[in-house]
């Protein structure tokens, strides 16, 4: 008796275990194929939209003033980056940046965690590409819970398409190139002035 109530438990809780892991990659396959909501295409991924300010100069070489709309951005090369605000990204946004790719699962597991013990200091879970994601491709305002729960699924998404398709360095650029510091800088070269 004993024992058929250990198989039936068995049963039910492998069960279980399998149906929810099948259920997380239907989400996830649905998700990347554009089925629950908008997933850029290859094409979006490899030129991603980008406002730059127009810059104007004087003849003899020096700038002579800037025009925008939204924006106040200028691109700027990787290796135009100094090391140490690349080292201060990655210490405060996503110390395992060179170890996953894009979805850190021991940051989840954090968040996880702070959120089952109510300790919501112990940090986020998105990495440099997940954060790259939602600037490229905003949110939409007032959504739902549904909603954002499965915006950030596409997020987790966009950020392996992002890793697959990007050196860690050409990441990290486009983050320093699209992050707004505020009070019309966006951009690591329109902060830096």
């Amino acid at each position: 008796n004993i024992m058929k109530r250990l198989h039936k438990f068995l049963l039910i809780f492998w069960g279980a275990v399998l149906l929810g892991i099948g259920t997380v990659v239907l989400l996830f396959h649905l998700i990347a194929a554009g089925k629950l909501g908008f997933m850029p295409s290859l094409e979006e991924l490899a030129n991603p939209h980008n406002r730059f300010a127009s810059e104007i100069y004087f003849d003899n070489g020096p700038m002579m003033g800037q025009y925008f709309k939204d924006e106040n951005r200028r691109f700027i090369e990787y290796d135009a980056i100094p090391e140490c605000v690349i080292d201060a990204l990655i210490a405060t946004e996503d110390v395992r940046f060179y170890d996953h790719s894009g979805i850190d699962l021991r940051g989840l597991v954090r968040v996880v965690k702070g959120l089952a013990t109510g300790n919501t200091s112990a940090g986020g879970g998105s990495t440099i590409s997940q954060q790259l994601a939602k600037m490229l491709f905003p949110r939409e305002r007032n959504m739902s819970k549904v909603d954002l729960v499965l915006r950030k699924f596409r997020e987790w998404v966009i950020a392996v398409k992002l890793e697959r398709n990007y050196t860690k360095e050409e990441i990290i650029a486009m983050y320093l190139n699209k992050y707004d510091f505020v009070n019309l800088a966006v951009g690591i070269s329109s902060a830096a002035e």
